[in-house]
């Protein structure tokens, strides 16, 4: 039995890569009965390994056989909600595009996620996350201030500006069908998404305070008290002292006294002071910095590996990764009071729940 605040909504995912997996993930996490819908395979067991793929159920539909097309219609008439992240267009010559699903299932919400969106000029184009957030203004802002920027990993657009927006989205729209209202599409394009992000930077650009000059802002390393420091041993601490009571203990605990530290706001001084402050924190340990700051209103802490992240006191106070099958991962969240939610079951084989489905969601083979 799932647990949960969405224990009991019912979800079809098409089997993708990246957000659309990472979004059936989180749905499932906090209780929903997500089933994804997975191309016939040789129904190998799932892998401990691919935790994007935990919690949900697999069934197998060849989905170019008229008569699975069937089945897994008979399935979104009893979802409230659809996950598909194909190019625009793949749904519709499957014959499972939105006019024919919400025909049948009216309150149906019918979530598409692309990099592009299902309309514009690069619709019909492929991509990865590096390319949906260049063409927001985001990636631009990321980088070295005299060198080329640099890819957060694929943070901002798969998974914060897709699958994030995805799971808002759906959510969105299933409260607006309790409400009395209708099923709809929801058009999730990474790249929206990514833009939406950068909300508060475009508003800061629109104030005069932020710049297209990179490592030149409050929040992209152009700040002194904004940035990360190697230390002694070849590791690294981040700082975050942006508030005048945090900067000052930043300059008490770190023995910065001179009255060039005074100029915190003076842009013209950040590059040299930065370079002060890289010698400063050289001179101890990355642990001998965390002895010193560490959960102080500095807003300090250790940048941590994935090996080591798991350990951290912190994260071991809150269970914030779990072991399962001996794969450490990140747990569910976020967190709730009463309803709180859990990972349902190990990353599912290729088909493996295909009759269990059908008999769990009263669907019947034509």
């Amino acid at each position: 039995m799932s647990q949960g605040p969405l224990s009991g909504v019912k979800i079809v995912e098409f089997a993708g890569i990246g957000p659309g997996p990472f979004c059936g993930m989180l749905l499932s996490d906090l209780g929903a009965d997500v089933i994804r819908i997975d191309r016939p395979g040789d129904g190998r067991p799932g892998r401990a390994a691919d935790v994007m793929s935990r919690g949900r159920r697999s069934i197998g539909l060849n989905l170019k056989d008229p008569k699975d097309v069937e089945v897994a219609l008979r399935l979104l008439d009893k979802a409230e909600g659809l996950i598909e992240g194909f190019r625009p267009g793949v749904m519709e010559r499957n014959g499972l595009g939105p006019d024919v699903v919400l025909k049948r299932n009216p309150k149906l919400v019918y979530g598409r996620m692309t990099g592009w969106g299902q309309t514009g000029a690069y619709s019909q184009a492929a991509g990865h996350d590096l390319n949906y957030i260049a063409i927001t203004g985001a990636l631009h802002a990321m980088g070295d201030g005299n060198g080329r920027p640099r890819p957060p990993l694929n943070l901002v657009g798969d998974y914060g500006g897709g699958a994030l927006y995805l799971a808002m989205g759906l959510l969105a729209g299933i409260v607006n069908v309790k409400n009395g209202g209708k099923g709809q599409v929801v058009d999730v394009a990474m790249s929206d998404g990514a833009a939406s992000l950068a909300t508060m930077f475009y508003g800061m650009k629109a104030m005069g305070i932020w710049t297209d000059d990179r490592e030149a802002n409050l929040l992209d390393g152009g700040a002194h008290f904004y940035d990360t420091y190697e230390t002694k041993d070849g590791k690294w601490v981040a700082i975050g002292s942006i508030e005048p009571q945090f900067y000052a203990l930043l300059r008490e605990k770190a023995g910065l006294t001179g009255p060039e530290w005074d100029a915190q706001m003076d842009r013209g001084q950040w590059p040299e002071l930065k370079a002060k402050l890289m010698d400063v924190f050289l001179t101890k340990t990355r642990d001998e910095w965390c002895a010193i700051m560490e959960a102080t209103d500095i807003c300090f802490a250790p940048v941590l590996s994935m090996t080591e992240a798991p350990r951290h006191k912190h994260n071991t106070d809150r269970q914030t990764f779990v072991e399962i099958e001996g794969v450490v991962q990140p747990a569910p969240a976020p967190r709730f009071s009463a309803t709180p939610g859990a990972i349902q079951r190990r990353p599912a084989g290729l088909g493996e729940h295909t009759d269990e489905v059908l008999k769990d969601w009263g669907v019947v083979r034509g």
